[in-house]
């Protein structure tokens, strides 16, 4: 475009641009009246007076600094000489002021007497300054002087020295000052309603939410979980209606405790919560009870519950609470500990102690209740404990439902798919997904959001951002598809592992290849089905083997994931016939710490049965990909060509999974004729 361009649309524009008032030019400078003026705070004030004092403080530290003093001979002899005028004797600080004569004050011997004044006093003719002895004899020799007429007169200043008094006290008023000044500071500042004291640490740092400030958040914006509703939902409707309960006898519950994974919706719901009860809710952390001051933690549960009883019918909502609420008598080694535990020991008497019997419910959500102290979760304190497991399918399609309502998608959306494609993914998973898949449509330039974009993004939160550029040779690119096609060719010869998505040789995150399977969401798991997942996971190592003859370390993520699995089916599920019905899982949490629930012996044996299971997987692996090697080459090359393929093209050159072609010949066989009559009915 012309830098210089004055064409008729750009006159149009300007002229437009004139006519409305509104439109501002941002080069233009501003109206004086438009600049708002700082506002002159009380800090400026203080500001002002440090500043005074400081000044005054310095400037008068020695207030005699720039005054000449002399001995009391050298005052005798200039006494003697008939050059003194006056004199000003304090008595208290036994020191004396000699004024000159004019005709002293011109000659060269007094050049640096002193000219001007003490504390801004000022004297018309030079001085000196000198100390005596015992103020009766300094008289005496003054009078004798006087009646000698060396002397005119002098004076016995007998009160004190306001300005000597107000520097030396002045360090200490100016130290105070500044401390007074930052405790302000510290405590909210003097506006903060009586919490303008150092005092008001120990109050509670909760969030009010009331009719003033209401959340907007209700039960219809929490999708799925729809179990963790229905109780809060209970609890909500008895804060409306509590004569529909304590008509019964019932009484009120105390408290109900959010456990679950994180990003699963717990703190979604208690938002929900606010939004429905229409009652005083105060909202804070864990952490904010701890402070580095020792008793501020029980203080602030004290003052919470406080405000609380007074707003009665009231909620708190204490988030992670684990903060405060670890068990008791464990590392017991620190002061810190012993804060917390005091903390711990406050809440506990608020929840249910002597004279609790009022409408205040607690509501606390945490990631960690196996490390909650028990007291804590005994009823009367947490009646209800509501575990907020991670969405299944039609949780997760419902939660989809609700993050793609502001983002402007395609038809080709497919709801049921995504969800299928996100197991274990939590609600904030699901929010991310929905995100990211409006970043890569619109990094694409696209107007609305595609299925193929939230594909993009799922792919990218699981596997990481596609590195094309990253340099791999062609023998490493070629055993990175040989590795993914033995994961996708033993993955669909067997019957229970996961049928495939796509499979890709294009690096993401740290993985140099990735295959996508879509897994059906079990809610137990039999043997079979893990060695089958095991068997497909050490299909690619088994390619290696078999195509190349040799190894890598490219299986490092697939020989932890089966180590994982095969150590489970051993020592925790029990699925193993030397092992026996034995489990040395601890539901607990606290596990065994430096012990092992079984002897040596046992810990042989199970490391021998995890070693058996692995191998017979990989051996299976390796008869299955040498069976169908010609169809792993083709999968193998066709990798290399279009670098991602997708399960279309697995079925084109495999054909039917083998599970599929028995399925559907089963159901043939099935088939029967119900319109044919039986043997000896009548026509």
């Amino acid at each position: 475009m012309n830098k210089y361009n004055t064409s008729k649309e750009q006159k149009e524009s300007k002229g437009s641009s004139e006519n409305s008032p509104k439109d501002k030019n941002p080069f233009q400078r501003p109206d004086l009246k438009d600049i708002k003026k700082p506002k002159m705070g009380i800090n400026w004030l203080y500001i002002a007076i440090f500043a005074f004092l400081g000044y005054f403080l310095f400037q008068n530290m020695n207030p005699d600094k720039n005054v000449h003093e002399i001995s009391l001979s050298e005052f005798e002899t200039i006494l003697h000489n008939q050059e003194i005028d006056s004199i000003l004797i304090f008595d208290q600080k036994r020191m004396a002021t000699a004024f000159l004569n004019q005709e002293a004050a011109e000659k060269e011997a007094h050049v640096n007497a002193t000219k001007g004044g003490v504390f801004g006093a000022k004297a018309k003719v030079p001085f000196y300054t000198f100390r005596y002895g015992d103020l009766q004899l300094f008289q005496k020799e003054l009078d004798q002087a006087k009646a000698e007429g060396n002397l005119v007169q002098y004076k016995l200043e007998s009160t004190s020295d306001w300005g000597m008094l107000i520097g030396n006290a002045l360090p200490f008023i100016l130290l105070i000052g500044v401390w007074i000044y930052i405790m302000r500071r510290m405590s909210g500042g003097a506006g903060a309603g009586g919490g303008g004291q150092i005092f008001n640490i120990g109050k509670s740092k909760a969030k009010l939410f009331d009719q003033d400030q209401k959340v907007k958040t209700s039960f219809k914006d929490v999708a799925g979980l729809e179990g963790a509703k229905e109780e809060m939902e209970e609890i909500v409707d008895f804060l409306k209606n509590p004569k529909k309960y304590t008509s019964l006898g019932g009484k009120t519950p105390k408290g109900a405790l959010l456990v679950g994974p994180p990003g699963t919706g717990k703190t979604l719901i208690a938002k929900a919560v606010a939004g429905e009860a229409h009652v005083p809710f105060y909202s804070l952390s864990g952490s904010d009870f701890v402070e580095m001051f020792v008793g501020v933690g029980a203080s602030r549960v004290r003052d919470l519950f406080k405000q609380a009883k007074q707003k009665a019918p009231s909620i708190i909502f204490i988030d992670e609470i684990d903060a405060i609420g670890r068990a008791r008598g464990k590392n017991n080694m620190t002061g810190g500990n012993d804060e917390r535990e005091n903390t711990l020991n406050q809440l506990l008497t608020e929840m249910d102690g002597f004279g609790t019997d009022t409408n205040v419910i607690v509501i606390a959500a945490t990631n960690r209740s196996d490390v909650l102290d028990k007291a804590l979760l005994r009823a009367g304190r947490f009646d209800r404990q509501i575990y907020v497991d991670l969405p299944d399918r039609n949780e997760r399609k419902a939660i989809f439902e609700v993050h793609i309502k502001p983002l402007k998608l395609a038809k080709d959306i497919n709801l049921d798919f995504l969800s299928k494609q996100t197991p274990g993914f939590s609600g904030a998973d699901i929010a991310n997904v929905c995100n990211e898949a409006a970043l890569v449509a619109a990094r694409k330039g696209k107007k609305a959001v595609h299925h193929q974009d939230f594909l993009d993004a799922v792919d990218r939160i699981i596997g990481g951002l596609e590195k094309k550029n990253k340099i791999v040779t062609e023998l490493e690119k070629k055993t990175i598809a040989f590795h993914e096609a033995g994961h996708a060719t033993v993955s669909w010869m067997t019957e229970h592992a996961a049928p495939l998505v796509k499979v890709t040789i294009v690096p993401r995150g740290r993985s140099l290849g990735a295959a996508w399977y879509l897994p059906e969401e079990r809610m137990i798991v039999k043997t079979d089905q893990m060695l089958d997942e095991m068997c497909a996971t050490l299909g690619g190592r088994a390619a290696e083997k078999v195509i190349f003859n040799e190894i890598s370390t490219g299986a490092l993520n697939d020989l932890e994931k089966v180590t994982k699995q095969a150590r489970a089916m051993v020592t925790i599920y029990g699925l193993n016939d030397k092992i026996g019905n034995l489990t040395y899982y601890d539901s607990s949490g606290q596990e065994y710490g430096f012990t092992k629930p079984y002897s040596d012996e046992t810990a042989q044996l199970i490391d021998a049965e995890i070693s058996k299971i692995i191998e017979e997987q990989y051996q299976r692996a390796i008869a299955i990909l040498k069976e169908h090697k010609d169809k792993l080459t083709v999968l193998a090359e066709k990798l290399l060509e279009k670098e991602v393929i997708f399960q279309d093209d697995l079925e084109v050159i495999f054909g039917k999974r083998p599970h599929e072609i028995k399925l559907i010949e089963e159901d043939k066989t099935e088939v029967t004729d119900d319109t044919k009559p039986s043997e000896g009915a009548e026509a």
